[in-house]
């Protein structure tokens, strides 16, 4: 009895461990399987958290570098530690994973090290080393996230040719660093390596930046990014990357001009996506249905093809994010349990963690412009905002769209200082249908970033005050 559950999630990423936790606590007997050896999925080992330690220290370091003199800060001797640094990331990693593992104690959540795989709709086998061990399980979750993706031809080394994985662990700081892809990873990692002295080159397949972003945001992102040294070249095909000799090699063409150019550099990070981590778990051999892009099909309920087995996070469909796995695996525990689990998909943030922020919810104008929808804009410069004016954190704005008949907000798009915690406020105004006037008319703190936001939903009614 002891290896039957009512609930084995595989899996214990940010969507996994949450399900399994928020299972537990419903009364349902759970287990966690997870291969890694840690918990805390890509999120925790090698992505969110790791990048965002790297984030804010090589912040840290470019201001003291470039800022500091300027505002009255004087010192000398400023150098990098890079070891110290990555030592310091290393830390901050350890203590979070061993904080999951409290966590399931706490919540009598059984952790399974190994890797899951289905038998049947009930049997779960998990293999660690030679060992092999038969688990039963009434209900079945599966949220095995996903893996960075490639280029045809192009072999990832995690030495000189890396993923995001390799890009959080260079032993020194490359001298030249070609990012392949503009999306939010590849920016992120180049800003980072950008501060700390790379010279850094993004090679982007489209004619901008951030797909999926508003284009007026992403527009403004690029601008800054390069008025801080980071170099584009845009609307690019990438054709081969070779290791020669101690450098790598890296041939583009210009999809326009057809014009082909090739770039040296020290270190190439391939940052073109992820794609599900489905493999070896005998999916096609219960039947369970995936779609084109090889995510798991599930209905409203999360429901695979087979009833009991469940799919959460970067394995279906919608935006890899681990916000939006930790709230579809919530959902899942409680629909398990009976309750009625769901998930407004509607109302999920992204976050681009540079320098400024960028972060947004909702609808873009170029989405509300397909659909038809009428709407009319509210935007209010951190030019204008007296805390970001003090601070010397001037660049951006926020924007605002909203139904042009009921007012209610549709959209928030902010780039600019704190923006991944401002965009909160205006996620849970959406969760609740708020309209424009509604955020117009609710008290902001003076002086504070936050003020940018209420000046924005002002100015849909072209009623804004300090602009």
């Amino acid at each position: 009895m002891e290896n039957n559950f009512d609930v084995i999630v595989i899996g214990g990423g940010p969507g996994g461990y949450v399900c399994a936790i928020r299972a537990a606590q419903l009364g349902l007997k759970t287990a966690c399987v997870e291969s890694r050896g840690a918990l805390g999925g890509t999120c925790l080992n090698v992505g969110c958290i790791p990048s965002k330690s790297l984030l804010n220290l090589s912040e840290s370091f470019h201001k003291a570098q470039k800022d500091f003199n300027s505002q009255g800060i004087e010192f000398t001797g400023l150098k990098l530690n890079l070891n110290k640094m990555m030592s310091g990331k290393n830390k901050s990693v350890q203590v979070l994973t061993k904080g999951i593992e409290f966590l399931f104690k706490k919540n009598n959540v059984t952790y399974i090290k190994g890797k899951g795989v289905l038998f049947s709709e009930n049997d779960v086998v998990v293999y660690e080393g030679e060992e092999k061990t038969s688990y039963k399980a009434k209900n079945i979750v599966i949220a095995t996230g996903s893996a960075p993706t490639s280029l045809p031809g192009i072999d990832i080394d995690e030495q000189n040719i890396v993923s995001s994985t390799g890009a959080l662990s260079f032993d020194d700081v490359p001298k030249e660093l070609i990012i392949i892809g503009g999306g939010y990873i590849g920016l992120e990692m180049g800003s980072i390596w950008s501060r700390l002295g790379s010279s850094v080159t993004v090679l982007e397949y489209l004619d901008f930046i951030t797909p999926g972003m508003d284009r007026e945001v992403s527009n403004e992102f690029q601008k800054i990014l390069t008025k801080q040294g980071i170099k584009f070249k845009l609307n690019n095909k990438v054709t081969s990357v070779q290791n020669v000799s101690n450098k790598v090699v890296v041939n583009f063409t210009n999809n326009k001009t057809h014009e082909r150019e090739k770039k040296e550099c020290d270190k190439v990070l391939v940052a073109v996506g992820r794609k599900p981590y489905t493999e070896g778990l005998n999916l096609s051999k219960l039947g369970i249905k995936k779609d084109t892009q090889g995510k798991i099909e599930v209905n409203k309920k999360l429901q695979t093809s087979i009833n009991n087995i469940y799919a959460i996070g970067d394995v279906i469909k919608g935006p890899m994010l681990a916000h939006k796995a930790e709230e579809e695996g919530i959902a899942v525990a409680e629909i398990i349990a009976g309750q009625a689990g769901h998930v407004n998909y509607d109302v999920i943030p992204g976050v681009v963690y540079t320098s400024p922020e960028v972060a947004a919810v909702g609808k873009t104008e170029e989405q509300l412009k397909e659909a038809n929808i009428d709407y009319k804009v509210g935007k209010f410069p951190f030019l204008a905002n007296s805390r970001a004016k003090v601070n010397n954190e001037t660049d951006g704005f926020v924007k605002i769209l909203a139904d042009s008949k009921t007012d209610r907000v549709l959209g928030v798009h902010m780039i600019g200082p704190h923006t991944g915690d401002m965009i909160a406020e205006m996620a849970l105004a959406m969760e609740f249908g708020a309209s424009a006037e509604d955020i117009a008319r609710t008290c902001h703190a003076h002086p504070t970033h936050t003020e940018a936001v209420k000046e924005a939903a002002l100015a849909i009614d072209k009623r804004a005050i300090h602009f």
